[in-house]
């Protein structure tokens, strides 16, 4: 493309003190851009491009966010024969009526991972596989609605952070500290391991409902994917499913890193609360114990992670961290309601311009991250375990 999509959706042009944040992350600007391409690709087997752009097109209808949604649209009907009816049949009735049933059953799957992604299980998977989607084509399926997901989030960030350049002091603050520490006396261990409504700070394992790559028969791409990702994917179930599609996996992995682990902004303790935030409110037990586990390990603490477990709207030890799980929850949660008032309340809690734009990164990878956690297999509980 001759314009980067989430730039062309804010809208942002250079000059832009937003645009200037934005692209000083150039590898997660280059990563979300490769994910679109790479997802939208004709070499992507199982599953059409029209078919692919259908479900973009609801779940960014789903999402209320416009911009991208009208990108879409006009995608589809660009691709003719069919498309321009299934256009009609979404804008019209949620996507479900109008098409045929392949799309349909796909259709059905994607609404469930936009709005309720907790509900995912075994059998809309094999719903599926019934449909005639292989298991690469599933994984495809899943990585594009959970991708449509992280963009919607990371669009809606940068406008409300476009509304807000105008209030004094919304993105002339580059003095902020880079994290403010919770007060002495509120700084606390939590007999560990944390187990609250459901949620714990364990090790968890994760089963996939389908088959995964197997090590010994994986090409060069496969490989190379799994080691972008971490020194460990080789051995963990979730990346060796998702190593079906090596590209997509490959432009997630760079994104993925370059969001966790840039230098500089918001810091890394922050960065994990605002993903644990994120995996809370969407159910995601497995994604919530890792990041609660990474927050304790960086910050030395774990008492907001207990707070959060008890009742997200009530968690944070200072005004700085309260201020962090709000704009997380929105974000998460109805990011079509995400405006000025959100990123202002994060200025007037210390976070700099490239602070909040590492927040909304966060949150919003984990809703792509969680999405297919979900939906793509199960976690095996403890307490579940001990009770059989």
């Amino acid at each position: 493309m001759s314009q980067d999509l989430v730039d062309a959706c804010v809208p942002l042009a250079p000059g832009q003190p937003t645009h200037a944040v934005r692209h000083s992350r150039a590898k997660v600007v280059a990563a979300t851009q490769a994910s679109h391409d790479g997802l939208f690709s004709p070499e992507v087997a199982g599953i059409s491009v029209a078919e692919r752009l259908a479900v973009a097109l609801l779940a960014c209808r789903l999402s209320q966010v416009p911009a991208l949604a009208q990108h879409y649209r006009g995608m589809l009907q660009a691709e003719g024969g069919d498309a321009p009816a299934w256009v009609a049949a979404i804008d019209g009735a949620h996507g479900q009526a109008g098409v045929p049933p392949r799309l349909a059953t796909m259709l059905g799957f994607t609404a469930k991972l936009i709005e309720r992604p907790i509900e995912g299980d075994r059998a809309a998977v094999q719903a599926l596989v019934q449909a005639g989607l292989t298991p690469p084509a599933i994984v495809a399926l899943a990585q594009l609605i959970a991708f449509l997901s992280y963009q919607v989030r990371l669009v809606v960030g940068l406008q409300a952070m476009v509304a807000a350049e105008a209030t004094v002091g919304a993105t002339s603050n580059p003095g902020a500290p880079a994290s403010t520490p919770a007060p002495e006396n509120a700084r606390q261990l939590a007999p560990s391991p944390l187990r609250i409504n459901g949620f714990t700070d364990e090790t968890l394992p994760w089963v996939p409902w389908l088959p995964t790559v197997e090590l010994d028969a994986a090409t060069p791409q496969q490989l190379a994917a799994l080691d972008e990702m971490s020194p460990t994917a080789r051995d963990q179930p979730y990346f060796l499913l998702l190593a079906h599609q090596p590209e997509i996996l490959l432009h997630r992995s760079v994104a993925f890193n370059a969001i966790m682990f840039a230098p500089a902004g918001l810091s890394r303790a922050e960065r994990e609360l605002g993903a644990t935030v994120e995996s809370r409110l969407n159910g995601c037990v497995y994604c919530t114990s890792v990041h609660a586990q990474r927050f304790a390990q960086l910050a030395k603490r774990n008492d907001v992670i207990a707070q959060l477990f008890h009742d997200p709207a009530e968690a944070g030890t200072n005004a700085r961290e309260r201020a962090v799980v709000a704009f997380s929850a929105v974000l998460a949660q109805r990011p079509h309601q995400l405006g000025s008032a959100d990123v202002q309340a994060l200025s007037a809690a210390g976070l700099a311009p490239l602070e909040v734009l590492d927040l909304v990164h966060a949150v919003a990878l984990f809703a792509w991250a969680n999405r297919l956690m979900l939906n793509l297999g199960e976690t095996v509980l403890p307490w579940a375990e001990s009770s059989a």
